[in-house]
């Protein structure tokens, strides 16, 4: 339940619960995929694949779908992905199976796309950089619990268990946000402009939005093709880690990035967003750009905490501060505009971070991460600051 302006504790509750779910089939979906269709990698990685595809497809027109049907679309989103979760566990084909996931995608956007949009409405300028934080964090939660849980459940329980685990989990959710949803004063959304398509070129024509996608797809590329999948790597073969010790220093990371988005959120509601957005970036250059040089482990786990905090320092930023210069009827079409181009960068960043490593070195990703966050941050600079928020709920 929810008053204007208040952080709707619902839709933070949904979001754990989604990505809990989700988390539970990160190290498990492999497992299943091996054991029920002799999975070679290329169809392993296939699934992330149509996945991240139709994600990158679904975010747009859910944007533009909220103003006509609200937030209801969370609900669909939820419901669809539980009903995917059983089929997927009923076909005994790999086509079928990866249809059934990529289907999942546009579930994902249903929900992931309208909840950021939700929490951008209900908060005021002075509240929102803190807002979007606890929605970031309430994901990492997630993501984090369900991947410590996930090969328990598949060893313990059942080889199924972990997609029946996410169909309740999205099943709970689904009714948390219904109830929000009826009860919620702030359920109703802003009237439909006549044209639907010129919301994105009015959208993109406001000082600031553009570059907040691009600063996202940024930050999404260097997390998921740095720190997600060639990090570990690095910390193996460069630094000469243990195995046993490269999850302790991972999970560094996420310790690092949970800790600074609330602080990352709160500088920014008082202060310039702009002004702390630069700084921040050109400090997680640094930090990133400077982890080669490193080899003990414990400086490396000081510089994996680090580099941790100041991904996550500068994580929500961006979409509160896009939220900031549009007006209301304009947000759900912004939200799914930078959601689109945070997927693209997820489903970029590794292609390129890859072959950089693989023609280069281990170290280039890092060094190249960080030319691209200085990129940002002067692209940054010269963004043209807008003194009034024209978006207050």
């Amino acid at each position: 339940m929810t008053t204007e302006g208040r952080v709707p504790v619902a839709v933070l509750g949904a979001a754990f619960l989604f990505n809990l779910g989700q988390g539970v089939l990160r190290p498990s979906m492999p497992l299943y995929l091996h054991r029920t269709f002799a999975a070679n990698y290329t169809m392993v990685t296939l699934i992330p694949v149509v996945f991240g595809a139709d994600k990158w497809i679904s975010n747009l027109p859910t944007g533009y779908l909220l103003n006509r049907r609200g937030r209801l679309l969370m609900i669909c989103g939820l419901a669809l992905i539980a009903l995917i979760d059983v089929a997927s566990i009923t076909t005994s084909r790999f086509d079928v199976f990866l249809g059934l996931r990529a289907l999942g995608g546009v579930g994902w956007a249903m929900f992931a796309t309208v909840a950021t949009t939700a929490m951008v409405a209900v908060s005021t300028s002075q509240r929102r950089g803190r807002t979007v934080s606890l929605l970031l964090m309430s994901e990492t939660s997630g993501l984090l619990v369900g991947s410590a849980a996930g090969g328990w459940l598949y060893q313990g329980v059942g080889i199924a268990s972990p997609f029946l685990f996410e169909a309740g989990c999205m099943i709970v959710a689904a009714l948390v946000v219904a109830r929000w949803v009826r009860f919620s004063h702030a359920a109703a959304t802003a009237p439909q402009p006549r044209r639907d398509r010129t919301l994105l070129r009015a959208a993109l024509r406001i000082p600031g939005v553009a570059v907040m996608g691009m600063t996202s797809a940024v930050l999404v590329a260097i997390q998921t093709g740095v720190l997600v999948f060639l990090f570990p790597l690095f910390l193996v073969q460069r630094a000469g880690v243990s195995p046993e010790a490269v999850g302790y220093l991972v999970s560094l990371t996420v310790l690092g990035r949970l800790i600074a988005l609330w602080l990352g959120g709160t500088v920014s509601d008082r202060w310039d967003r702009v002004r702390v957005l630069i700084p921040g970036l050109l400090v997680y250059a640094v930090i990133l750009g400077a982890l080669s040089w490193f080899a003990h482990p414990v400086a490396i786990g000081i510089v994996s905490l680090m580099m941790g905090a100041a991904a996550g320092f500068v994580a929500a930023i961006p979409t509160a501060l896009a939220g900031d210069r549009v007006e209301p009827a304009l947000q759900g079409v912004t939200i799914g505009w930078i959601r689109t181009m945070s997927d693209s960068g997820q489903i970029v960043g590794p292609l390129i971070m890859g072959a950089l490593a693989d023609a280069v070195g281990l170290s280039a990703p890092f060094l190249f991460g960080a030319a691209l966050l200085g990129a940002t941050a002067a692209l940054c600079c010269r963004m043209r600051i807008v003194p009034t928020i024209v978006a207050e709920s």
